[in-house]
């Protein structure tokens, strides 16, 4: 006879991570005029802590946070336009990712590996909270 795992209660359970790593875009990113009329390639990372309803045994993609819509939304956000900053660029990744109430912190680092020589890469990284019970991100 198996003995089933036992389960956490939901609201004891500590937040689980959520993350994408160096995905890579094409982009129109930037502030100088040559970067308004050539994409450039850049690597976007999240980290996303999530409260959801996933109770470790039941194999139900609608009881996490799925991973290939964070991609798909991020690719979509970052080729709607042209960002002369990647400060906003990464404001808007975490704000989007925020509108998932299960969501309850999004770190996001966008980085240009190809635009300044001598450097492997340069970018930034934004953290963005939500307080539990709030729908809007602080």
């Amino acid at each position: 006879m198996t003995v089933p795992p036992k389960v956490q209660p939901l609201h004891q359970r500590p937040p689980r991570r959520v993350f994408v790593r160096d995905l890579e875009i094409m982009a129109s990113v930037g502030i100088f005029e040559v970067e308004h009329r050539y994409e450039q390639r850049i690597l976007v990372s999240i980290d996303l802590d999530v409260l959801d309803t996933y109770d470790g045994v039941s194999e139900r993609i609608a009881d996490v946070l799925d991973y290939s819509a964070i991609v798909r939304d991020t690719e979509a956000l970052v080729q709607s336009t042209h960002f002369k900053l990647i400060e906003t660029l990464a404001e808007r990744i975490a704000a989007q990712c925020l509108v998932d109430a299960r969501v309850i912190a999004a770190s996001v680092r966008v980085e240009k590996p190809d635009i300044m020589p001598g450097c492997r890469t340069v970018g930034i990284e934004i953290t963005r909270t939500r307080v539990p019970g709030q729908t809007r991100p602080q």
